[in-house]
């Protein structure tokens, strides 16, 4: 029987919703503009420039058990009756993607699901054309990561929305508009689109490998020393700050860290708190315009170790420990992060994640590289003796 999901509701201080004030909606978007007459500039600095910014939120969240038998309700609610075009993985396919696909056409609507393998430009392409042949009206991102990024992007370059459909709860792209593509044998993250829904099957999820998950809650929690840089950028850059977006962020990685001890494998309950930090996460970058809140040096860490590591380990992962890393060099408490992530069951060293500690320091030093653009507390790059005291002290090597 299908149970009914549990709603997300965000809290904020009236202080807060103060600031905002709601505009009109738009096609699939929901757009709030800021209150020039309430906001501080020295506070609110995202509207120094300009009076409106455009922020896209999923209007439907599903989080909970056999969620998938409401996916042709959530169409018709949305008014996609037509033709759904469904992104999927080999495993995720006969996980999902093919159950979503009978019930849509037991409900009277057309579907095609599409396996895919990798995440290249090539297959972008690819499933665009098949997309637009098929003249879908709506692209299902079904999987942990490559086919939500996959159905984000071929979605767009159609024109039209595309939900969300996580079978684990790895990372917190599963509602950003980010999408990471591979290429020369780097990953890149690019502008996509935010999902129009999300559809978290918390038992889907539960019984994914809890690696992914963990991974998804070390994702999250970086979210603290993210913010740091963000804010680190905006006085020393005068990069524009979004205060309401930094505690988002903040909240999402509270949400982690406060139920540490509860995140377990095989548990219902793990799933469901660990979804409702990352869609909370995702929110957070909408209402920056950037992945900011939620991507800073420990990030930038993340994606040098891929392309120093022989067998990088997840990206949550490798975003946590920089994330341990990076709080030292903020001054923060770091010991915090990594005896939250020790809880859960995520690793917190080199060893753990099965790199080297040669690999680490080479990371630490190429990381401030990665996106020279955003300013983060590695600054113009650590020498190799502050890398390496940075790893020790934090015990990553």
């Amino acid at each position: 029987m299908l149970q009914t999901p549990q709603p997300i509701g965000f809290i904020f201080k009236q202080s807060y919703l103060n600031k905002l004030k709601l505009s009109i909606t738009k096609g699939n978007m929901i757009i709030m503009k800021y209150g020039d007459d309430q906001c501080n500039p020295a506070e609110w600095r995202e509207d120094e420039n300009r009076s409106m910014r455009w922020m896209e939120f999923p209007r439907e969240v599903l989080i909970g058990k056999d969620v998938l038998n409401a996916i042709p309700d959530v169409l018709k609610k949305l008014k996609l009756n037509g033709k759904a075009f469904i992104v999927t993985g080999k495993n995720t396919a006969d996980i999902a993607g093919k159950i979503i696909a009978g019930n849509i056409e037991t409900a009277g609507g057309l579907s095609e699901v599409y396996v895919s393998d990798k995440a290249s430009p090539e297959e972008v392409e690819k499933i665009t054309e098949a997309g637009k042949a098929f003249e879908a009206d709506c692209f299902l991102g079904v999987g942990s990561g490559r086919s939500i990024d996959l159905a984000k992007l071929s979605s767009r370059n159609c024109d039209v929305p595309f939900i969300s459909v996580p079978t684990a709860a790895s990372h917190d792209g599963i509602v950003s508009s980010r999408a990471s593509i591979h290429s020369d044998h780097k990953s890149k993250s690019v502008d996509a689109q935010a999902p129009i829904a999300v559809v978290a099957d918390t038992e889907i999820i539960a019984k994914a490998p809890f690696r992914l998950m963990a991974a998804g809650c070390g994702d999250v929690i970086s979210n603290y020393s993210s913010v740091l840089d963000w804010e680190l950028a905006s006085r020393l850059k005068n990069e524009p700050f979004s205060r309401s977006a930094s505690l988002m962020a903040y909240m999402s990685a509270d949400m982690i860290l406060n139920s540490a001890e509860f995140i377990r494998p095989g548990l219902e309950s793990s799933a469901r708190i660990t979804i409702k930090a990352l869609v909370l996460s995702g929110a957070a970058m909408s209402v920056a315009g950037s992945s900011r809140p939620a991507s800073g040096a420990e990030h930038m860490f993340s994606h040098a170790l891929d392309r120093i590591a022989k067998k990088p380990a997840l990206h949550g992962e490798q975003c946590a420990v920089g994330s341990i890393m990076t709080m030292y060099l903020h001054g923060g408490n770091w010991e915090k992060i990594r005896n939250a992530l020790i809880q859960i069951g995520a690793p917190t060293s080199a060893r753990e994640m099965g790199v080297s500690d040669e690999d680490i320091i080479e990371a630490l030093l190429k990381a401030h590289s990665i996106r020279p653009e955003r300013y983060t507390i590695l600054g113009g790059g650590l020498t190799r003796e502050a890398a390496e005291k940075t790893a020790m002290v934090t015990k990553v090597i």
